[in-house]
């Protein structure tokens, strides 16, 4: 997974780089990506992504991983995050109950 950000889906776009004289090629837009180390709280572990800035922005403003998680649509997250949001979701239903 190249390029993509594992929270948010964000990927290359493409588009034309525009000279003075208004001629335009091909380029590509690339999402500013960072590896970093976020902690479950609930799952009790830290965990390696590749992220956006503005993911790891949305991540601090909602309050850590686990909330972004909770609050995170399953059609962007990348397979092994949908595994991880799964588990944290068993494990705030056993905390509920």
């Amino acid at each position: 997974m190249a390029n993509i950000c594992e929270l948010t889906g964000k990927r290359p776009m493409s588009g034309h780089k525009v000279s003075h004289a208004n001629n335009k090629t091909k380029r590509k837009f690339f999402p500013n990506l960072k590896k970093v180390s976020l902690k479950s709280e609930l799952l009790k572990k830290n965990v390696s992504l590749k992220i956006s800035t503005r993911a790891l922005k949305a991540v601090d403003f909602r309050g850590g991983l686990d909330q972004f998680l909770i609050r995170a649509k399953n059609k962007n997250l990348a397979p092994r995050i949908k595994k991880l949001k799964k588990a944290l979701m068993v494990k705030t239903k056993v905390k509920a109950n």
